[in-house]
C-alpha cells in the first residue's frame, strides 16, 4: 500500500498494489482492515520525522509492525544546502498550514519546509511576500535522491512564476523588513484581533510567568476573549496543548482566527459556558481564568483531580473579592498590579492610570 508514484517504481511481482487515497487518513482504516496478512507500507525517507510512521504506530500493537527508516527528506535537503541541521528548523507543512512558519519567520532564520506539492511552492512565495519576507533566498528541491532530482534557487517572491514537481521541499534562508514575532511572553495587543476583550500586553507578561508553562502541559483558558493567553502559552514550546472555553461564538471564531494566522493553529477552541463547557475536556496542567469568575466555577477549579496551577485575573470588587477569599483558604500569591500609560494633558503630557489588576495564583 502506497502513492501511486511510489507503486510505480516498483517491479512487478505478483503482489496486489493498493493505491493509498487522499487524504491520508482514509488510507488508516483500509491499512487496518489487512490486519494478519503480509502487508508493506511505502512512505518517503523517514517515516518517524513528519511522516506516516508516527501514526500507524498508534493504531497498531508493538510487535505488529517494523519500520525500514530511509534518508529523511531533511537530511537529504541539508547535505544539498551545507545547513547544520541542528540550527535549521524543520517543517511538515504537506498536510499542515502554511502559517505555521510564522512564528518561525525572522531574517537570517533557516528552515526545511516539506510541502504539499508543486502549486504550494507558490503558496508559499505569496505568504512570504504577503508578510514582507519576499527577499528571502528559496532553494526549491524536486524529487530529491532520484533520477528526477532537481535543485533551483529563487527569490521567495518570484515563485508564482515558476513549476515544480512533487515530491518538492524548499529551504528558506529568511529575509526582510516583515514584523518578527518576539519570543518573550506579552507581545503587542496589535498582534491580535480583538473587541477590546484582551488581556494587556503587561498582564498578559505577568499571567503567563505565573502560569509557568512547563514541556507537555496543557491550558483550559476559561474566558479566552481573543485568545492571547492561549496563543502565547501554545508559542512558548511545541509540545504545549491548550484549549480556549469562550461563551461568544464570534470571539471563539476570533480566537481560532488569532491562533491559526499566529501559527499555533492546534489551540482548540469550544464554544460555552464555563463549568458546564468543561465536561469532557482533557484533564489541565494549569487553568487561567481571564472572565467570568464566579463562586461555582472556582469551586469547581478547586476539585479538579491533579492539582492544577490555577491562575485567575480581576478587575471589579465582586471578583476581586472572591479572590481574596480563595487566597485565604487556599493559599498561594495574591498580586495587585496599577499600571498607568502616557497620556495628552492638554499641551503636556501625564500618565492615566488603568483599572487596577488583581491576580490570584495557586502553584
Amino acid at each position: 500500500m502506497g502513492p501511486a508514484r511510489h507503486l510505480s517504481l516498483i517491479p512487478d511481482s505478483g503482489a496486489r498494489r493498493i493505491p493509498w487515497p487522499v487524504p491520508f487518513a482514509d488510507g488508516i482504516e483500509r491499512l487496518i482492515a489487512l490486519r494478519g496478512q503480509r502487508v508493506v507500507a511505502l512512505a518517503s525517507g523517514d517515516p518517524f520525522w513528519f511522516g506516516a510512521g508516527a501514526v500507524l504506530a498508534r493504531r497498531l500493537a508493538r510487535g505488529e509492525w517494523r519500520a525500514f527508516p530511509g534518508a529523511s527528506v531533511f537530511a537529504l535537503a541539508a547535505a544539498r544546502m551545507g545547513w547544520p541541521l541542528e540550527t535549521t528548523d524543520c517543517l511538515g507543512l504537506h498536510a499542515a498550514p502554511l502559517t505555521r512558519m510564522r512564528p518561525r519567520l525572522a531574517p537570517g532564520k533557516r528552515m526545511i519546509v516539506l510541502l504539499r506539492d508543486g502549486a504550494a511552492v507558490a503558496e508559499m512565495g505569496a505568504y512570504l511576500g504577503d508578510l514582507g519576507f519576499g527577499p528571502s533566498q528559496v532553494t526549491v528541491m524536486e524529487c530529491l535522491g532520484g533520477p528526477r532530482e532537481r535543485v533551483s534557487l529563487c527569490r521567495g517572491d518570484a515563485l508564482a512564476d515558476r513549476r515544480y514537481a512533487a515530491p518538492v521541499c524548499a529551504a528558506v534562508d529568511i529575509a526582510g523588513d516583515g514584523a518578527v514575532v518576539p519570543l518573550a511572553s506579552g507581545r503587542a495587543d496589535d498582534w491580535y484581533d480583538h473587541d477590546g476583550q484582551i488581556t494587556k500586553r503587561p498582564v498578559r507578561a505577568l499571567t503567563l510567568s505565573a502560569l509557568a508553562p512547563r514541556p507537555c502541559d496543557h491550558l483550559w483558558d476559561i474566558g479566552g476573549g481573543s485568545g492571547s493567553i492561549g496563543i502565547e502559552w501554545l508559542l512558548c514550546d511545541p509540545t504545549l496543548t491548550a484549549t480556549a472555553i469562550e461563551p461568544r461564538p464570534e470571539r471563539a471564531a476570533r480566537i481560532a482566527a488569532n491562533a491559526t494566522r499566529l501559527g499555533v493553529d492546534r489551540l482548540r477552541v469550544v464554544t460555552g459556558h464555563a463549568p458546564p463547557a468543561l465536561s469532557g475536556l482533557a484533564p489541565p496542567d494549569a487553568v487561567f481564568v481571564g472572565g467570568g469568575l464566579g463562586a461555582d466555577l472556582l469551586d469547581h477549579l478547586m476539585a479538579l483531580p491533579g492539582r492544577p496551577r490555577i491562575v485567575a485575573n480581576a478587575v471589579t470588587l465582586e471578583t476581586q473579592s472572591l479572590l481574596v477569599a480563595a487566597h485565604a483558604r487556599h493559599g498561594g500569591d495574591l498580586l495587585r498590579a496599577e499600571l498607568s500609560s502616557v497620556t495628552a494633558i492638554g499641551t503636556r503630557r501625564g500618565w492615566k492610570p488603568a483599572f487596577p489588576i488583581m491576580q490570584w495564583s495557586r502553584p
